[in-house]
């Protein structure tokens, strides 16, 4: 996760060991089927890491850690487990809805995305990072010798490039679901998907199995007719895949190892279950710790015998049964290993194989539950190395790399070792890749938050794709990179941070690495250049906007100014939005470009309708930030003040955060749809401020109202007239779940609001995704909750349907899902709105759907939308568009029926 870079180590460091405390408290009310989560934020207590606001240092993977674990909360809870099927149902049902209105617009797609646009270069962006063109998170890589790349976005689907990558078309979007867990080639050139994002994580709710494209340079992905087997790998996370001479691909999952046949005649037979270390876990539905019990990291088979299959099995913070595992009989059976050498066999936990392609060295990332569960000291990573044997799994193993020897390899990440932030490997439990050149089994490549290389089997090493150019010798404020070339005047163009894929394949004869990250894909020649830092002079984006798998949280849209200088080039509306790793963006309707004008992740959004300069952008858990110029430090004359990068007396963004340090990852803010001066922010404390985008300090907030506990949060919000309504959760898993709501009414006189909290009675206990007020009569309420309903999720009180309507302002509440044909699909709802004409608007999982004004029946709304997560939907300045923001697909627009 890419940090915004901080100057004040002292602001920083207070505001870590709040954030921590408030974290600490979360996790333990929380806790996920082990303790390893309690220990983790404890660590932040010591002040080692920075803070919040700037994310940097280690921070950065209690951020990764945190985003994923609530992400999942929200779609699992009250019990955690997702039962098998739960996608596939939804995705039958929403296929069985009639469709509203016209077709949807990819506003983000054939758009670049410049993170390092100069004429965004604040003191809080991370504009000359390097990064140049960025998408979102790619988890699956893989590319042939004729020039064909294939990449998997996280929530995004399977993208085909025919150039070397660029000019990418998306081919798996009638599939169930979008969500990555890896993507391969075989030996006959047959294209394997896997879906379910795999992240070390137990929980999986998304996907739907394997699939495979015979003919993948010219066809689509299709269901059910490119799937692999049935229903044994729904809602399964699937870490790899890997193939075997003898005509099987095996699969590392989350419920233990599977092979199937590759051959295309037994392509419906049932996957084999090959082994599961605690096969007794599996299936105990009210089991917490049940989907900790298989997880399997990684497999590999040896290139000299296809009868030989290694595995990686464990959980990342450690359980009895982590270890390395063998078959030498094509999987009948499996013995676990004691692996000798300078590996520790009782601290393994999330592990990455590599064999060369002549089976005579095998290679191996670890990562340690050790570190990971330190409550004392300081720890800068948890890497415990990068180890090489000759003797395939049993070893000897011989350690080639460590957490120092990576930071004094040319790493970004140096200055932070030894106690002042993180080294290489403080997110190995979430980001790894390893992969051997082909032709020399001693040149590798290991992929950790950034990307490192040896030639001479890790006696050495350089850091080719450095985490970012700041504190480099060649950096300079005037930074400006070509991000289609990788030239310019300073630094070379690197990568993005955070590795998850790598592929080597050919382009015009010539040998390339393709590096998959939070930033989307780079490529360079496999024998590339580098300067004297080691920093690869080589690198090209492959990001050139016809990849769109950007992961937003939250859009908002304004009108342009005429005249204002601060405006992004473009015809229409000015459209700012929240991304998971790429910060704050904004784009012009119309306009050439998409630049990222808040650096970090980006959260919720807030712009002023009437004027799309005048922004609020959260980083994380309400780290909030206004701007009234877009953003852009521009001098009178509009050109690029640079001076603005290196003054923060100069910046062009405020620091606004309420004083609210116990709140959501990404936490709801609002503002009165009838009075843009009035906004209201929720974290464990609701906070309201009458300034308006002229505030300039937290302190301006006002604590309105509190949910009686700090492990009670904020998980949405809506504003309208004098009413508003709010909703939270905690315990936020099935460690307690529990969640509630409550009305503000605001006296304008008095200047004061009065709040009641309301019993919900007759309404599901789930995760409640968004709250909505009619514009035209403030008693009417609406809540769209989360998750599944009790077929697919157990739990005291998960119940039935995901819309709830109020018309006596909370204190009665009936379904309004609908019934028959028409009714509301069993997937999880994030985001509602009510029109003035009293239609409604869902954001889903699966979709948007759509009421009519007086219905009672949905519809999905416009065509040709994406299977991916429609986190935010939000009306134009004109009220007669609909914007939606997707975690994975970027950002979609139509017009209203």
């Amino acid at each position: 996760m890419q940090a915004v870079r901080g100057r004040n180590t002292a602001v920083i460091t207070t505001a870590a060991a709040l954030f921590a405390l408030a974290a600490l408290v979360a996790w333990v009310a929380r806790g996920d089927g082990s303790n390893a989560q309690p220990a983790f934020a404890a660590k932040q207590l010591q002040g080692n890491w920075q803070g919040a606001e700037t994310g940097g240092a280690g921070g950065e993977a209690f951020e990764s850690l945190t985003a994923a674990t609530q992400f999942a909360e929200a779609r699992t809870a009250p019990s955690g487990i997702v039962q098998p099927g739960a996608y596939s149902a939804a995705y039958g049902q929403l296929t069985g809805l009639p469709t509203a209105g016209a077709a949807w617009s990819n506003i983000t797609r054939g758009v670049k995305y410049d993170a390092d646009d100069i004429e965004y270069r604040d003191y809080y962006s991370n504009s000359s990072g390097g990064s140049g063109n960025v998408t979102g998170r790619i988890t699956g890589l893989t590319a042939d010798n004729a020039g064909n790349v294939y990449a998997a976005g996280a929530m995004g689907g399977v993208w085909r490039s025919t150039t070397g990558g660029g000019n990418w078309t998306p081919i798996a979007d009638s599939l169930p679901t979008l969500s990555s867990g890896t993507l391969e080639l075989d030996g006959s050139g047959a294209l394997w998907y896997a879906t379910g994002e795999a992240n070390t994580g137990g929980t999986s709710y998304a996907g739907t199995g394997v699939y495979v494209l015979r003919n993948p340079t010219t066809g689509e992905f299709s269901h059910p007719g490119s799937r692999v087997g049935g229903t044994e790998l729904e809602s399964t996370t699937i870490n790899q895949l890997r193939f075997g001479s003898n005509g099987r691909v095996w699969a590392a999952t989350n419920r233990g190892v599977y092979w199937h046949s590759t051959a295309a005649a037994d392509q419906s037979k049932a996957w084999t279950l090959s082994y599961q270390p605690n096969p007794a876990a599996i299936g105990q539905g009210t089991n917490t710790n049940a989907p900790y019990k298989n997880i399997v990291n990684d497999i590999a088979v040896d290139p000299t015998n296809a009868n030989h299959v290694i595995a990686a099995i464990g959980w990342r913070s450690g359980d009895t049964y982590n270890g390395f595992y063998e078959t030498t009989d094509g999987g009948t059976t499996w013995t676990k290993t004691n692996p000798a050498g300078a590996i520790n066999a009782n601290d393994i936990g999330n592990v990455t194989f590599a064999w060369s392609s002549n089976g005579k060295k095998l290679y191996a990332i670890n990562q340690s539950p050790a570190l990971l569960n330190k409550l004392t000291g300081t720890v800068n990573s948890y890497l415990d190395g990068i180890y090489v044997s000759t003797k395939g799994i049993a070893g000897p193993w011989n350690k080639v790399a460590e957490q120092t020897k990576l930071a004094n390899a040319g790493s970004a990440l140096k200055q932070s070792v030894g106690g002042k932030g993180y080294g290489p490997g403080i997110q190995a439990w979430y980001n790894q890749f390893l992969v051997v050149d082909p032709r020399n089994e001693d040149h590798v490549f290991a992929g950790l938050e950034e990307v490192y290389e040896t030639k001479n089997a890790g006696s050495t090493w350089t850091t080719p794709g450095a985490y970012w150019n700041f504190y480099f010798s060649c950096w300079n404020v005037d930074a400006v990179y070509n991000s289609d070339t990788g030239e310019g005047n300073r630094c070379p163009l690197s990568t993005h941070s955070d590795q998850h894929s790598a592929a080597i394949g050919k382009v015009g004869g010539t040998y390339y690495l393709f590096v998959g990250n939070d930033g989307g894909i780079y490529r360079r020649p496999l024998d590339g250049k580098a300067n004297a830092n080691g920093q690869a002079t080589d690198w090209k984006s492959l990001n050139d906007g016809t990849i769109d798998s950007l992961q937003y949280y939250a859009v908002d849209v304004g009108k342009a100014q005429a005249g204002n200088k601060d405006n992004p080039a473009g015809s229409g509306d000015i459209v700012s939005g929240g991304l998971q790793d790429n910060g704050g963006s904004i784009l012009r309707i119309g306009g050439p470009k998409m630049s990222s004008n808040f650096g970090g992740d980006g959260g919720d959004v807030l712009v002023d309708p009437e004027n799309g300069c005048n922004i609020v952008q959260e980083y994380t858990v309400l780290a909030m930030r206004v701007t009234n110029t877009c953003a852009s430090p521009t001098k009178a004359d509009g050109t690029p003040n640079l001076a603005a990068w290196l003054d923060y007396s100069q910046t062009t963004t405020f620091s606004i955060a309420p004083p609210d340090v116990n709140a959501r990852f990404i936490a709801p803010f609002v503002g009165n749809s009838t009075n843009t001066t009035q906004w209201l922010a929720g974290g464990a404390t609701i906070w309201y401020q009458d300034k308006g985008f002229a505030i300039r300090s937290g302190s301006e907030w006002k604590a309105v109202h509190s949910w009686g506990s700090a492990a009670r949060t904020t998980t949405a919000m809506a504003y309208t007239g004098k009413t508003a309504i709010a909703a939270w959760c905690g315990g936020c898993n099935n460690a307690g779940f529990a969640r509630g709501a409550g009305v503000g009414t605001f006296d304008a006189a008095a200047k004061t609001w009065s709040w009641k909290n309301l019993d919900l009675a007759g309404v599901p206990t789930r995760y409640v995704g968004g709250v909505a007020i009619d514009p035209t009569n403030e008693n009417h309420l609406f809540l769209a909750l989360n998750g599944f309903s009790r077929r697919f999720t157990e739990g005291p009180g998960a119940g039935v349907g995901h819309i709830y309507e109020s018309t006596d302002r909370g204190a009665t509440w009936k379904l309004a899902d609908g019934t028959g044909a028409g009714a509301f699909p069993d997937v999880p709802a994030n985001s509602i709105q009510v029109l003035k004409n009293g239609a409604l608007v869902v954001g889903t999982d699966l979709a948007v759907l759509y009421r009519a004004p007086g219905s009672t029946s949905w519809s999905r709304l416009g065509t040709n939308f994406p299977a991916t997560v429609a986190m935010d939907v939000e009306l134009s300045p004109s009220g007669t568009e609909l914007y939606a923001a997707t975690h994975g697909r970027g950002l979609w627009r139509i017009a209203l029926p």
